[in-house]
């Protein structure tokens, strides 16, 4: 055996397989010597279930000052390891022997354990791994604000797979999905998090070495907050502004009106006391119609980074007065880059940047000349896509990591979007998700690994390597066509677009979504529960069922759209509109029973609203 044919994620930084097996017998224990038993029980219990799951054998945990009878694994922490949440692990003959440096190292040498236990039951390589993470922030986002919020036993889940892979840091985007005492007509139909949900999810992932840190968007993204009649009235342009790409409803805070920076005071004294963490991310990104309204004569005047940085320094001080160091997202002010000097250094800029060509190591120039921290900020590439874009992604996280780690970011912050209604099921994010855990602890060690097997068994639980195969595979349907897009696929792009657009028809090869249809439905072929041990093994089949058949759809539209491009006869165009919006209708049960399988119902019927609306729009198209 080589250290290639262990299908960990991450990939640990030194793997010496010495030789030789250790065939795990029944009647053992898992020791915590010292002060391991005070900081490495959770993620021992977890390593006791994937024994008993995949070993066939109960091993019970106790703690110990010195020799232990039985002793199968012994734990123990000591400073002399040099690297934060750094660990060794050895398999040997007779015992499994980890030294971490802290409670986090202890954490994550109990994980690398129980994936060596998930591929080879109990019969483990012998070997040693010296481990420790490359970048010391290690952060998922994912967006509750665009319709769909998990369960709670959603959440549950995925922090313990986060954990698994060594994330240490969770966010959860809200533009409006916290149940804030005063501002119910916000909230009230999107089923957001309560203040004790976020106490509960806060004290979960502490015990397992996650900083759960709060993120509330307190400039631009306020649409759900502004449309509303009781604070319309703040908006920067209430009645709306028009942008590049059509019409934007009211969008970003007047910076100049005093109630702007009251309402964010307000948010930040009743969500900030639900979170432990000193970190908060503010947000502040996009805000499009700066300039457009009520601010146009100071930013006439003073520019509209001048304005855009005078209300972000004044959100720096209210983090200040909680007691929170601020994060930010760096694309505005990235823009006014003499002005970048002036923020605070113990706050973080957050470069974000989601395809596979952004341009990390000139877009943080700036930040690094300013000498302020800034996290890399990729995306798993699920969003407006249904089913992913593999490629896109594993090339975006590993464009991100390798520059951060050459450029000195001090932290990755994986995103997954929701954007247009949240479309994607959750295990469509596995990959992504564990691509870049994998790139945030090690990206030289992990950047080659084998992500379709690893996947399959690390995420999965498909020992085979068929499940995540089909997923890779899957992700990369967007391709098929010849018409690469951005920002999305064009499959999921197609029920955004104007019907009656012609873009991007004329870079669309002939057959090319007739092959993309015919690929979704062999791939999807391959998908068998029974090739999983997972518990929902049936339900991740059938929501990627469902996404599969969203994605045909979307071939369906664009192959009647091509065909209208092509001067095909208007009976067969009226036709496959027609056909489109059956299926589209067709489909609308599966979405909802497999959106309810994970998420809150709140916010489902705007997503749901999106989709009967095209299947009229399609209807109508048909005649």
């Amino acid at each position: 055996m080589s250290a290639m044919t262990l299908l960990l994620a991450p990939i640990p930084q030194i793997v010496d397989i010495t030789g030789g097996t250790l065939t795990l017998s029944r009647d053992r224990s898992i020791v915590l010597f010292a002060d391991a038993s005070l900081h490495g029980t959770t993620a021992a219990r977890a390593l006791q279930t994937a024994l008993a799951q995949y070993a066939n054998v109960q091993w019970d945990i106790r703690a110990a000052s010195g020799l232990a009878e039985r002793e199968g694994i012994v734990a123990t922490i000591d400073q002399r390891i040099e690297k934060p949440e750094g660990y060794h692990l050895t398999i040997g003959d007779e015992r499994i022997g980890i030294v971490a440096r802290d409670g986090a190292g202890l954490a994550h040498a109990f994980a690398t354990l129980t994936q060596i236990v998930r591929q080879h039951g109990k019969r483990l390589p012998q070997l040693h791994i010296e481990d420790y993470p490359d970048f010391a922030h290690r952060g998922v986002m994912l967006d509750i604000s665009r319709d769909k919020v998990p369960t709670m036993e959603t959440l549950y889940g995925l922090v313990d797979t986060l954990a698994e892979w060594k994330i240490n840091q969770f966010q959860l985007y809200m533009e409006h999905s916290f149940a804030y005492d005063r501002h119910k007509a916000v909230w009230k139909n999107a089923s957001p998090m309560t203040g004790e949900e976020i106490l509960a999810l806060d004290a979960y992932c502490r015990a397992r070495y996650i900083d759960l840190v709060p993120n509330q968007n307190s400039f631009g993204h306020m649409s759900r907050w502004l449309e509303k009649k009781p604070y319309n009235d703040l908006a920067e342009a209430p009645g709306g502004s028009k942008v590049p790409w059509g019409k934007l409803p009211p969008f970003t805070l007047d910076p100049a009106d005093p109630r702007s920076l009251a309402l964010i005071e307000q948010l930040y004294a009743e969500l900030l006391p639900h979170f432990s963490s000193r970190l908060f991310n503010v947000g502040c990104d996009e805000t499009f119609d700066l300039g457009m309204g009520k601010s146009a004569a100071a930013v006439k005047k003073v520019g509209s980074g001048r304005v855009y940085l005078d209300f972000l320094l004044k959100i720096h001080k209210l983090c200040e007065r909680h007691g929170r160091k601020m994060q930010f997202w760096g694309d505005i002010i990235m823009q006014h880059p003499q002005l970048i000097a002036e923020i605070p250094h113990d706050v973080t800029a957050l470069e974000w940047g989601y395809e596979h060509d952004h341009p990390y190591a000139v877009d943080t120039a700036a930040f690094r000349k300013a000498g302020l921290p800034y996290y890399v900020c990729p995306g798993t590439g699920a969003w407006i896509s249904f089913i992913g874009r593999t490629d896109n992604a594993v090339a975006n996280i590993r464009n991100a990591t390798t520059n951060g780690r050459r450029n000195g970011a001090v932290g990755v912050l994986n995103t997954m979007w929701g954007d247009n209604g949240h479309m994607q099921p959750l295990p469509v994010e596995y990959l992504g998700l564990l691509y870049g855990a994998a790139m945030s602890w090690s990206p030289y060690a992990s950047a080659d690994m084998d992500i379709a097997r690893t996947l399959s068994l690390q995420a999965f639980d498909d020992p085979s390597g068929v499940t995540g195969r089909a997923a890779f595979d899957l992700g990369n349907a967007y391709q098929i066509s010849g018409a690469r897009s951005r920002n999305g696929s064009l499959l999921a792009q197609m029920y955004f677009m104007p019907l009656k657009s012609d873009w991007p028809m004329q870079r669309v090869r002939e057959g090319g979504f007739d092959d993309t249809s015919a690929q979704l439905v062999a791939t999807l072929a391959r998908f068998d529960a029974t090739g999983m041990r997972r518990a929902d093994a049936a339900l991740v089949v059938d929501e990627y069922a469902c996404a599969v058949e969203m994605s045909g759809i979307g071939a369906a539209i664009g192959g009647a759209k091509f065909a209208r491009t092509t001067a095909a006869s208007p009976q067969r165009v009226r036709a496959a509109y027609k056909r489109a919006a059956k299926r589209l209708d067709a489909v609308v049960p599966g979405f909802e029973r497999t959106w309810l399988a994970r998420n809150r119902e709140g916010g489902m019927s705007d997503s749901v609203a999106r989709l009967r609306k095209l299947a009229a729009e399609l209807r109508k198209m048909a005649g």
